[in-house]
């Protein structure tokens, strides 16, 4: 008898061989193409990517031949990539959606299937809910479908480095420590930075899919290595990304916390004083107060 499969927030995640298995992944990829075939265009296609969880890459090959076996081309990541380097490419490239196999910031036993919808941003409960429904309903069949191999973070660093002023930031002398806690941000800001001339330096860089000693989340007690190495080499700052990079959190000079809201707070100043951006802010029920007055003082209408 099949186990039940539930999607939460993004997706499904489970542990890695009690419900994670290979076959419950087909099952939510035949779910997925089924979807896609009903309310999408299958002719723009579907991207996938994985981050460096055990068995990720096997998981997203297993899912992307699901994918492919209903018609659809499936483009697979080349590498370990970044969630947002996935939703950055489901945009741009106008795909039908994206399939991320990570289970983020959750323990190292863990894994997950994310889907991204066509417009890059996570699906709406409404979409997971019609994934969901469609688990157990007939695989949808047809030719044409393939697999190929691209590359997702080569556009999405550029796109960060045009959005950035990395010439400022160079200027700044500035030396940061970043920690990609074992996961898929791994070399993806070291690069930046290098490119750019930024002294740096990263660390929990390697491949170990047993997250030693943490859950790759930049929040206490997990960015710990961090904070001593900002101190211990005299760093301005530094940047910690969890194991699909997708969440953030920072820790300043004297080795201090920084968290995600107050991040967030900072580059919507940025935004909205330096760029000069336009328009209403937009967060979830669940931020700080520190948003609404960063939007007030620049009289920004926030909408919840």
């Amino acid at each position: 008898m099949a186990s039940a499969i539930k999607f939460g927030t993004d997706g499904w995640r489970a542990i890695i061989a009690d419900d994670f298995t290979f076959e419950n992944v087909r099952r939510v990829s035949r779910a997925i193409a089924n979807y896609i075939h009903r309310h999408e265009d299958p002719a723009r296609g579907v991207l996938l990517a994985y981050d460096t969880r055990f068995g990720s890459r096997r998981f997203a090959e297993i899912a992307a031949e699901q994918l492919a076996d209903s018609g659809l081309h499936a483009r697979l990541a080349n590498d370990y990539t970044p969630t947002p380097a996935l939703s950055y490419a489901v945009k741009q490239m106008g795909a039908a959606g994206g399939v991320m196999i990570t289970s983020s910031h959750n323990p190292w036993n863990w894994n997950g299937v994310k889907f991204k919808a066509s417009y890059g941003g996570s699906a709406t409960p409404e979409i997971m809910r019609k994934i969901e429904s469609y688990l157990d309903a007939p695989a949808t069949r047809a030719k044409g479908g393939r697999v190929s191999e691209i590359d997702f973070k080569a556009p999405y660093v550029a796109a960060i480095e045009k959005f950035a002023d990395m010439g400022l930031i160079s200027k700044a002398g500035f030396r940061f420590a970043i920690d990609v806690m074992y996961g898929s941000g791994r070399g993806v800001l070291a690069s930046i930075f290098q490119k750019a001339g930024v002294p740096h330096l990263e660390i929990r860089g390697e491949l170990n899919p047993l997250f030693p000693g943490i859950n790759p989340e930049p929040i206490l007690p997990h960015v710990k290595a961090l904070q001593d190495t900002v101190v211990r080499e005299k760093c301005s700052a530094g940047l910690a990304v969890d194991g699909d990079a997708d969440r953030i959190g920072a820790v300043a000079e004297d080795g201090s916390f920084v968290d995600s809201h107050k991040c967030f707070a900072v580059l919507l100043e940025w935004l909205l004083k330096r760029k000069q951006w336009p328009g209403a802010v937009t967060r979830a029920f669940n931020t700080t107060g520190m948003l609404d007055r960063i939007a007030r003082k620049y009289n920004r209408e926030l909408i919840e």
